[in-house]
């Protein structure tokens, strides 16, 4: 493997299979989450990803036509051995991604940040995650805000994997 990985991970792809998160896509309720990102924190790209084994599959996108990636190449393998939103500024000036496939062509990702999908047991299911093709700064606040968002989405994921009724997206939702 060419790429960290969770001390947990066994567990962590174990809790990815029992939640079946991926019969639910695509999911309206998370596209809304990341459509509110996006325009919330001018960016071009706003994705939801399941880190899986190999690849990061995207639960929901906005702003890029793939539905996966190598996991090789992924920013939210890093997101999800952390316990905090994961900043890049300048992928090109990062040791870790600046010969990375998405930051030497398409999407030619610079700025990267990613707050992991936290279920319980600090189990991270893979991240929501901003994308821009500029550099940028990510506050204190944004970064909190963008927390908040994914602790929706994973309420959310909960929530299909249970058959409970969909969460009050009301306060996530309001810019």
């Amino acid at each position: 493997m060419d790429f960290p990985v969770d001390p947990n991970e066994f567990l962590r792809l174990q809790t990815i299979e029992e939640l079946a998160v991926k019969k639910h896509l695509p999911d309206e309720t998370v596209d809304r989450i990341t459509a509110f990102a996006r325009a919330r924190f001018d960016v071009p790209i706003c994705l939801v990803t399941l880190v899986e084994a190999d690849r990061q599959l995207f639960l929901s996108r906005q702003g890029l036509d793939v539905d996966q990636t190598p996991r090789s190449a992924s920013f939210c393998t890093h997101t999800i051995l952390a316990s905090a939103v994961f900043v890049v500024p300048d992928a090109r000036k990062d040791d870790r991604f600046r010969d990375n496939p998405l930051v030497t062509g398409e999407p030619f990702i610079r700025f990267y940040a990613g707050a992991p999908l936290v279920y319980r047991d600090e189990i991270r299911l893979g991240a929501l995650c901003l994308i821009d093709r500029k550099p940028r700064t990510f506050s204190r606040g944004e970064q909190a805000e963008l927390m908040m968002l994914a602790d929706a989405v994973v309420s959310i994921v909960a929530a299909r994997a249970f058959g409970l009724p969909e969460p009050d997206l009301s306060l996530a939702l309001s810019g």
